[in-house]
């Protein structure tokens, strides 16, 4: 895939560039899961594979260009980011575990955050050859077949109404009872930022994790992205993310909705949790 023109004017002056290099990721994360390779555990007992590896080669190798320091889930946090007021938090396989499993369902995402709040995301899905794109104050697009289009969340204002979305690993009993008491019935499992994604591009209206094991390049560019989509992404009490702080951790779960139903999911969580 070759993206030759951007659907609006950047701020940012290497754009393009970092479009190119995350669709160079993506070739090289397909390439390797076209073979017989092999994954290894990190610390955290989280996998890792050689594609994760080459992934952040080549995304480094064009963030470097722009003079901003990079946080990435593949490399040592030196916290010299946290004097700075822009840092790309980057994640260069999103959804290892689905990549492991072949699902496809695995994401490149780069996130550009401002004062700790995101002010640029790229998402690309290599497995389906889709590029999603937002910037502060722009909106957000998807390039598919070739061309640029605007998406935007659903107008759905009922839970009960709402197609939700869970992950295909990590669904816990609290999930499973948050969703009860929304009363929602329609929910579909979905790997990696993907969840995010359908939600800002209308196909989808909620997702809630509970889980302290997100870290902010799992949520910073896709936060963007349901943001000038429309909708609406904070922790499980309603609290806004913030990037760049000492701890890359967001400890109180996530919710992200299309914004119409978010202050209803966060009243059902709060009655739970009472």
């Amino acid at each position: 895939m070759t993206i030759t023109e951007l659907p609006f004017t950047s701020k940012i002056p290497d754009l393009q560039d970092i479009i190119s290099g995350m669709i160079l990721a993506g070739e090289k994360i397909i390439e390797i899961y076209n073979t017989d390779f092999s994954t290894e555990k990190k610390e955290d007992d989280s996998p890792i594979t050689q594609a994760d590896i080459e992934s952040n080669k080549i995304l480094k190798q064009v963030l470097k260009k722009t003079g901003i320091s990079i946080l990435s889930e593949e490399d040592s946090d030196d916290k010299k980011r946290l004097n700075e007021e822009k840092v790309w938090i980057v994640d260069p396989l999103d959804g290892t575990t689905d990549f492991v499993n072949r699902t496809g369902e695995f994401t490149v995402m780069v996130g550009l955050v401002e004062k700790q709040l995101p002010i640029l995301g790229l998402v690309y899905w290599p497995e389906k050859n889709i590029m999603y794109l937002a910037e502060n104050g722009k909106g957000a697009f998807c390039f598919v077949d070739d061309e640029w289009q605007k998406i935007e969340v659903s107008a759905v204002s009922e839970l009960p109404n709402c197609q939700a979305l869970v992950s295909r690993h990590h669904l816990s009993e609290k999930e499973k009872k948050l969703l009860d008491e929304m009363e929602i019935s329609v929910v579909t499992s979905l790997g990696s930022s993907l969840k995010v994604l359908e939600i800002a591009s209308g196909d989808a209206e909620i997702y809630v994790t509970s889980t302290d094991k997100m870290k902010q390049w799992d949520t910073c560019a896709s936060n963007c992205i349901i943001s000038e989509a429309g909708g609406k992404i904070t922790d499980i009490s309603g609290n806004e993310l913030v990037y760049n702080t000492e701890s890359v951790h967001h400890e109180n779960g996530i919710l992200v909705t299309n914004g119409f139903v978010h202050q209803n999911a966060l009243d059902a969580i709060s009655r739970l949790d009472s």
